[in-house]
């Protein structure tokens, strides 16, 4: 094992689970050194992983310990008003910024997206076919996994569709370790997004729609949301309104092509199948690596030999919770079948977290997997990878992972 974990290497981000395997026989829970010059706990068994989950002796409130120290500057203090959203915060607080968010995500409204989902799924895999005819080659992070839910989410938050590719590039960025980008990138990406939403808030006040940024807006104004908590707010839901479900799509892609008696079963038997195919992708390669980082507020013993003193960094690693062979019988196998038998029951994953912080839009990342992953297969029968699986590049980093592209080509 080395001496020092560094999320920003390439090899690392490219396939973790060895290291968290390692890491996994010492205990449930280990103090790991990391590459910036500190350290953490990582949760990695599963029981442990959703004990430390629903355990408010786990604050959410950031460790003074989660990263380097940062001088003043308009970087950080835009950095340090973003990050006040309801992922950094423990009740009451988190209560009320999650209620007031939680009307997004009723499953009639998020049910009620699946006909434009249909129709946005459809002609992004038609136009793919169309780049396909004509080059040869698509990348699908690029033409499938990534437009669709940034599409979707900027509907819902009512984000104008020419700003969605700047706001990916600059949530890649505050996302990734900064040492896996040029100096700089990281700040100016925080700069950007503080004064985006500054303007986009702005923008909802002169002229609110019915979307969930302008009701954010008009509860704010009635006292739901001070600005700080509002300009946080739209980041999230932003960032949490695509990344997940990009690397969802993306990796589901990605195992489908390397396993093609997965992909024949699931065109064979319909949607059960697929909806088995999403919980496995989610079980399997992790869309959130890990959660937002954790303190804890008093010694908490874990069991297995991890004792875990007081004001310690703890990072639960769902991909490596997720990979528990204590809890998934041969855990590195892509198997769909394991959440047929019994609805999944037996296997249940922790890829959305667990506890008070359950992700939002997790009704909405599987809707848009069981409307896309079908058609995208359907309207493109013939994809195959167009390179070697082992050497993809990605997503550098503990928070998000995925394919950073997905290049395939059409064979007859």
């Amino acid at each position: 094992m080395p001496d020092a974990l560094n999320p920003a290497d390439p090899a690392f981000a490219r396939d973790p689970y060895p290291y968290y395997a390692r890491l996994r026989a010492q205990g449930p829970a280990a103090r790991v050194a990391l590459a910036n010059g500190t350290h953490a706990w990582l949760v990695t068994g599963y029981r442990q992983a959703r004990e430390v989950l629903a355990d408010p002796r786990f604050s959410n409130v950031p460790p003074r310990a989660a990263g380097r120290p940062k001088a003043d500057s308009p970087a950080q203090r835009a950095r340090g008003c973003l990050a006040r959203h309801m992922l950094n915060t423990d009740a009451p607080d988190h209560t009320r910024l999650r209620r007031l968010s939680t009307a997004a995500f009723t499953p009639r409204r998020v049910d009620a997206l699946r006909p434009r989902i249909e129709r946005l799924t459809a002609d992004l895999v038609a136009e793919a076919g169309e780049r396909l005819a004509r080059d040869g080659s698509v990348d699908l992070v690029d033409a499938f996994a990534f437009p669709l839910p940034v599409l979707v989410i900027g509907e819902v938050l009512g984000v104008p569709e020419a700003d969605r590719a700047d706001l990916r590039t600059w949530t890649y960025r505050v996302g990734s370790p900064a040492d896996a980008l040029a100096p700089g990138a990281v700040d100016a990406a925080w700069t950007s997004l503080h004064a985006y939403f500054n303007e986009l808030i702005a923008r909802k006040r002169r002229a609110p729609g019915d979307d969930l940024f302008s009701a954010l807006v008009r509860d704010a104004g009635e006292g739901g949301l001070d600005d700080g908590e509002l300009l946080a707010m739209a980041f999230l839901l932003l960032f949490a309104g695509y990344e997940t479900t990009m690397n969802l799509l993306a990796s589901a892609s990605l195992l489908l092509l390397t396993h093609p008696a997965e992909l024949a079963a699931a065109r064979r038997e319909g949607p059960a199948r697929w909806a088995a195919v999403t919980e496995e992708v989610l079980r399997h390669a992790s869309p959130l690596e890990g959660t937002t980082w954790r303190r804890t507020t008093e010694r908490v013993e874990l069991g297995g030999g991890a004792d875990i003193p007081a004001d310690a960094s703890v990072l639960v690693v769902l991909a490596a919770a997720n990979r528990d062979p204590e809890y998934f019988p041969v855990p590195d196998a892509f198997r769909p079948a394991r959440y047929l038998a019994d609805g999944g029951r037996a296997a249940a994953h922790v890829a959305f977290g667990h506890g008070p912080h359950f992700c939002l839009g997790s009704r909405l990342a599987r809707l848009e997997a069981a409307i896309a992953l079908p058609l995208l297969f359907a309207g493109l029968p013939g994809l195959t990878l167009a390179a070697d699986p082992a050497a993809l590049d990605y997503r550098p980093g503990l928070l998000v992972r995925g394919p950073r592209v997905l290049p395939v080509r059409a064979t007859v």
